[in-house]
């Protein structure tokens, strides 16, 4: 049983990089496929598919490289399990002057910083990345 999730999908993403392996294995869930959905549609990673190994349905992530170094520098959890960390609109600021996302889950779903500034709406901070 896993209690963080979020947590686990970033380490093995970050372990994967590390490893300059092509495509990682994580287990199914809804929050999961969310956040890749972000990652993907930002320009971190290049896709994922469900696929359903001995029954059980898992997310086949294909990590994104340029050049041989990892798209993604830098990915941190911030809100974890013990500790949440919410954010209102006036308090989310730009991450790395910008060049940085952070991916929130609000009640409108799961997206990044710049686009709940947009919408004007605040939540959870699940993790930023550079």
């Amino acid at each position: 049983m896993i209690t963080d999730p979020i947590g686990d999908l970033i380490t093995r993403i970050r372990n994967g990089q590390m490893r300059r392996t092509a495509k990682i294995k994580s287990p199914n869930s809804r929050l999961r496929t969310r956040l890749l959905d972000v990652l993907q549609a930002e320009g971190f990673i290049r896709g994922y598919a469900e696929v359903e190994i001995k029954g059980h349905k898992e997310l086949e992530i294909e990590l994104k490289y340029h050049e041989g170094e990892p798209v993604i520098r830098e990915l941190k959890r911030i809100s974890t399990p013990g500790r949440r960390v919410y954010s209102s609109v006036s308090e989310l600021k730009p991450h790395r002057q910008g060049l940085g996302v952070s991916i929130l889950s609000t009640p409108q779903g799961v997206m990044t910083d710049n686009s709940a500034r947009e919408k004007n709406v605040g939540g959870e901070v699940l993790c930023q990345v550079f």
